[in-house]
């Protein structure tokens, strides 16, 4: 149990770059340019993240879909009452997806999915002031989905899969606010994980009532990351008694909440397509994160989230403009999970409007070259996490944080 706690705190905190709570939305460069929308979109294989269902209506035999991203994030803390400020050093991360399809029958199609759903990097100045909250983290999960699509009739379709992860992580934080070695450096753990995985599934479904509507259904059930024996490695330890701090195992959980997205998509004037998803993520299973270490002398650690479930509308546009180019545009709003007095740095993140666009070019009739980019914008937030412990008595952290992130992405259709 005590790993995938700290497991939750790095993913906490590489989440403010993308999404609510601790989500990475960069699952495609088609769909992101979209406004990340997909649930009812039917261009590519990047299907088998929004919509497996959707697959059987590809209408080649072999669909291939592969890409990447750059995550560039600029966050800032700062404090007016006690002068305190800081900014991130390093926020960049390198999501990537593999989609892959074959028709095997007109009503039969099979698939898999590899994607990165959390993956980043994000580390704080040194000794800054919430340094006993967070430092720095590193964090890579991999998702891995064997997929089927069934078309029941001509106008609906299911589909769907097990879901495999496997992650890894690396935690630093401040012991506490002061503690320090005789030569004045601060105490500190370094906790790390690998090798952390479990299972999942979605299910889909996908209704076509006219050559030019379509509405589709995705569902992605909790996922619990369950870490054992992880290493928590401290240093900078003062020698005292009263500082009983060595070098010992840690369990943790995390959960990864489910998701249900509802879609629907219109082509009109023989060139545009419109599309609009719902996504509702259910943030409310994130109660606690809880770190409990193997040696007894080290106290464990209970900290409070209290996520509530968080909504995210997103807008898609298409637009056809020849046989070579095909442009896209689009803006989501997405819902920050994070309660009032539970706004930790691990998150340093709020309510969003983020703005998209790309392009794909058909190099040939087998071979697209797609292109995207995201401009996240996070409201500023005055806010406070108020559930931080010294002595049994709570010792709130407050300030306001701005924080923004540019996301380009680059990658390729193949059809056969």
């Amino acid at each position: 149990m005590k790993k995938l706690l700290f497991l939750a705190v790095f993913m906490l905190a590489t989440a403010v770059t993308y999404a609510g709570g601790y989500r990475v939305s960069l699952q495609g460069q088609r769909a992101l340019a979209m406004g990340h929308t997909g649930v009812a979109v039917v261009n590519n294989a990047e299907l088998g993240f929004f919509n497996p269902a959707g697959l059987v209506y590809l209408e080649n035999r072999l669909n291939v879909s592969a890409g990447g991203f750059g995550v560039f994030a600029d966050i800032a803390y700062q404090n007016e009452q006690t002068g305190d400020a800081a900014r991130v050093n390093s926020s960049v991360g390198t999501p990537f997806y593999l989609y892959a399809s074959y028709k095997v029958t007109d009503w039969l199609t099979a698939g898999l999915s590899v994607y990165t759903p959390y993956g980043s990097g994000v580390e704080w100045e040194d000794d800054w002031a919430g340094s006993h909250l967070v430092n720095n983290i590193d964090l890579a999960a991999i998702y891995i989905q064997p997929i089927v699509s069934l078309k029941l009739n001509e106008y609906f379709s299911v589909g769907g899969g097990p879901i495999y992860v496997t992650g890894s992580v690396n935690f630093n934080r401040n012991l506490n606010r002061t503690l320090s070695d005789i030569d004045g450096n601060r105490s500190e753990v370094t906790v790390d994980a690998s090798g952390v995985t479990n299972w999942g599934w979605s299910a889909s479904a996908m209704f076509s009532p006219t050559d030019n509507m379509r509405i589709g259904f995705n569902y992605r059930s909790e996922i619990i990351l369950e870490a054992e024996g992880g290493d928590a490695d401290f240093e900078n330890i003062p020698n005292s008694p009263a500082a009983p701090f060595a070098d010992t195992e840690f369990n943790a959980a995390l959960p990864l909440p489910a998701e249900l997205a509802v879609g629907f998509s219109y082509e009109f004037c023989d060139k545009w397509l419109f599309a609009f998803d719902y996504n509702q993520t259910f943030w409310s299973v994130y109660e606690s994160l809880d770190i409990d270490f193997a040696n007894p002398s080290i106290p464990d650690s209970q900290n409070a989230r209290m996520y509530e479930d968080a909504s995210t509308y997103r807008f898609g546009l298409q637009y056809e403009a020849n046989d070579m180019f095909t442009l896209r545009a689009g803006y989501y709003f997405d819902e920050s999970p994070v309660q009032e007095g539970y706004f930790a740095p691990e998150t340093p993140r709020n309510d969003s409007n983020n703005f998209t666009g790309g392009f794909s070019i058909n190099v040939n009739e087998r071979l697209a070259i797609d292109a995207s980019f995201l401009y996240i914008r996070f409201k500023e937030v005055d806010a406070s996490y108020d559930f931080y412990f010294e002595n049994g008595q709570a010792v709130p952290f407050s300030g306001t944080y701005k924080s923004s992130a540019f996301v380009p992405g680059l990658g390729i259709t193949y059809k056969l």
